[in-house]
């Protein structure tokens, strides 16, 4: 005996898109996502690391963190608290000064490709009144 199946919910037709001159332009593309501060700082941390040649668990040793907790920061997953931050700053011979201000300066360049200042723009950025100066 076949035992009976859950009926189906009736499928969307998907709809193709629009090329049609009639029609108008195709679907609008997003804006990219601004990053986050976690993805900005965790860009900083895996470059600095990368640029020493230096391992992710030399690194989580020296700041006294778990490896997969440094390979999350560097990735973007975790939100880390200020003590951490510096830990990992100073196991790769940084102040938290200068890794805030790294990834300050990567917001900045993101700012100015989104407001299509691009590269040769100031490497200053303004934000509800505030002037990031790299």
């Amino acid at each position: 005996m076949r035992p009976h199946a859950a009926p189906r919910a009736p499928q969307r037709p998907v709809a193709a898109p629009a090329t049609d001159p009639a029609r108008g332009p195709g679907p609008q593309v997003p804006a990219p996502k601004e990053p986050l501060w976690r993805d900005l700082v965790g860009g900083v941390l895996r470059r600095e690391r990368l640029a020493q040649e230096r391992t992710l668990k030399d690194v989580a040793q020296a700041a006294r963190i778990s490896v997969p907790y440094l390979s999350e920061l560097e990735r973007g997953r975790k939100e880390a608290s200020s003590e951490v931050l510096a830990a990992a700053a100073q196991a790769l011979g940084l102040g938290l000064a200068d890794l805030l201000s790294l990834g300050r300066d990567e917001l900045a360049r993101y700012a100015a490709t989104r407001t299509g200042r691009g590269r040769g723009a100031s490497p200053s950025a303004h934000h509800d009144g505030l002037c990031l100066v790299a």
